[in-house]
């Protein structure tokens, strides 16, 4: 006898849109399913939310038209909050926008459920925020706070991919940049936190007209870079050891680890017009 699959519990979700952009609508969605949504404009206000840490869901989308002193997400911020922008974004159109599951309650960890808000909120920003004629003039800081789930990163990449082309810097059908970060996601889940929901994989994405910087952060113990086979030495190419990071060498055009080895930054510049025309 099949038994009926328990109620999924309510959520908790804060939504700080400066715009609304996404609020109202995000609102609408979350609220018709049993959960708690908490909306705010101003990043400052979501700071002072004493209990911040008890949502599930946080979800920034501030526009920043120009980002000035006074203005700068950096600083002393909750871990669920854009932190990425600095003084060399300084009187650009910059955009804000994360997504933080951080402190999303796994008892139970029901993985198709996030995966599900997170493909909801993706879609309504993908059709109703991020119009190319808007984005491609536009310097934007993505950014993922997720429990180690295969399927959550396949979310995420797919927007990300989606999110890239309609700023020119890449074409789909003719870039491997989806080898690259799936291969970096796919590293960061099953060797870095080892499959553990408990651990969260960390990406940002720094995107404008001119590249794509994407950032990967898992909370594993990280490894000796030094002591894979060199990735760009012919020698090495039929070896099964280093495989993914030979592909992201490939495909990219910088790619860097941090001395622990748990985060990869790669870069991907946009073509000149001399290889757009090729």
């Amino acid at each position: 006898m099949a038994f009926p699959k328990p109620a999924l519990m309510q959520r908790r979700i804060l939504i700080i849109d400066d715009h609304d952009d996404l609020a109202t609508s995000l609102q609408e969605v979350f609220s018709r399913k049993g959960d708690l949504v908490h909306v705010v404009e101003k990043r400052n206000d979501a700071l002072a939310i004493d209990d911040i840490d008890s949502y599930d869901l946080v979800i920034t989308d501030l526009d920043v038209k120009k980002l000035t002193k006074e203005t700068s997400l950096n600083g002393n911020a909750d871990v669920c909050l854009p932190k990425t922008l600095n003084e060399s974004h300084f009187g650009e159109h910059i955009k804000a926008f994360k997504i933080c599951a951080a402190n999303f309650r796994r008892d139970e960890f029901d993985e198709d459920e996030l995966k599900n808000m997170v493909a909801t909120i993706l879609d309504y920003k993908i059709r109703y925020v991020d119009r190319e004629e808007f984005v491609q003039d536009l310097h934007e800081n993505i950014e993922f706070e997720m429990p180690s789930a295969l399927s959550l990163m396949h979310i995420v990449l797919e927007y990300l991919m989606k999110r890239v082309e309609k700023n020119g810097v890449v074409k789909a059908e003719q870039s491997n940049l989806f080898v690259a970060l799936d291969e970096a996601f796919v590293n960061a889940i099953k060797h870095g936190n080892k499959y553990d929901a408990a651990k969260l994989v960390r990406v940002s994405a720094e995107i404008s007209s001119e590249e794509a910087k994407f950032t990967i952060e898992d909370q594993g113990e990280g490894f000796d870079v030094r002591g894979i086979p060199d990735p760009l030495d012919p020698e090495n190419l039929f070896k099964t050891s280093g495989r993914g990071v030979l592909f992201i060498h490939n495909i990219m055009d910088e790619v860097t680890y941090n001395q622990r080895g748990n985060q990869v930054t790669m870069v991907k510049k946009a073509p000149t017009e001399e290889q757009s025309s090729t």
